[in-house]
């Protein structure tokens, strides 16, 4: 990419805030909307709740959209999803679509992948035209972080998706997916590629915003998280997955928080950051950015 994508950030962690930084982006967002949250594994502490989403998800009136698991817990099966999603207080406030609720599940194309040639997602996007991914930024027990391409990627994915990518391209098997587990690099390459099938899929119709609040070294998909290990840091937004994740690594790096080492420490040892340089390489976005402080 020959110019910088523009990121945008502000240390302000309001709802407001939120669609403030969208704003900026001065990005339309057309047609059906679909806006990619994670619902939250029960007993998780951490996720964003939908009461922080709710002025960003009424600005656009979207739909918020979710996909099931691949791994044990309250939400790798429809039936048990939909509870948690209620119980979560999801459907409360917004249309919300379990995207592999029903199958058979769609198979996109992967361009230039070396694990993967297909993507599998829930049926369901196909009834959207663009698409805000709305993340939480943190630590992940297994890409070493989670942000906007782990949303792309497994986050957009459905159960059969999930174990397609973890796999590197070798197993559809959700209840063998740990048993089929694709080397670390294989597997953070992997979910490079979905992330960036993902974004062809939407031709440039879509948005990025990275929440760095409640910032444990562990996903909102563990239903036993450790509590938060660094003070929270702000919001970003921009329209490039591969700078906005860049950038929230950056000020991880740049903070004086005691707590970040830590959290570099999941990061590092889970080799996180091939995610971005691979991304990065395969076109999905850029590395190079420039930071708008709001």
């Amino acid at each position: 990419m020959s110019e910088k994508s523009k990121v945008f950030f502000t240390r302000e962690i309001t709802p407001e805030k939120v669609v403030e930084m969208f704003k900026l982006l001065e990005k339309e967002l057309t047609g059906n909307i679909a806006i990619k949250v994670h619902s939250g594994e029960e007993g998780n502490q951490n996720y964003l709740r939908p009461e922080f989403m709710k002025p960003m998800i009424d600005y656009l009136n979207g739909t918020v959209v979710e996909c099931n698991t691949a791994y044990g817990g309250e939400r790798n099966t429809t039936e048990k999803h939909l509870k948690t999603i209620e119980r979560h207080g999801w459907n409360k406030f917004f249309k919300f679509d379990l995207m592999d609720e029903e199958g058979p599940d769609i198979s996109i194309p992967v361009k230039n992948g070396k694990h993967l040639q297909e993507d599998f997602l829930g049926k369901n996007i196909e009834k959207y035209d663009s698409m805000l991914i709305l993340s939480h930024f943190k630590g992940h027990p297994m890409g070493g972080y989670g942000g906007a391409l782990k949303q792309l990627s497994i986050g957009c994915a459905s159960s059969v998706g999930k174990a397609w990518i973890h796999s590197g391209g070798t197993n559809k098997d959700q209840y063998t997916v740990w048993d089929k587990h694709a080397a670390q690099d294989d597997f953070l390459e992997s979910m490079a590629e979905a992330a960036s099938a993902v974004v062809d899929h939407f031709k440039g119709n879509m948005a990025f915003i990275n929440v760095m609040a409640n910032m444990s070294v562990d996903c909102d998909c563990c239903a036993v998280a450790e509590d938060p290990c660094m003070k929270d840091i702000g919001i970003l937004a921009s329209l490039d997955p591969v700078a906005i994740d860049q950038a929230c690594i950056d000020l991880v790096n740049k903070s004086d928080d005691p707590g970040k080492e830590h959290f570099l420490e999941r990061v590092n040892s889970r080799h996180g950051t091939h995610t971005i340089d691979y991304a990065a390489e395969l076109g999905v976005g850029s590395k190079e950015y420039e930071f708008i402080e709001v």
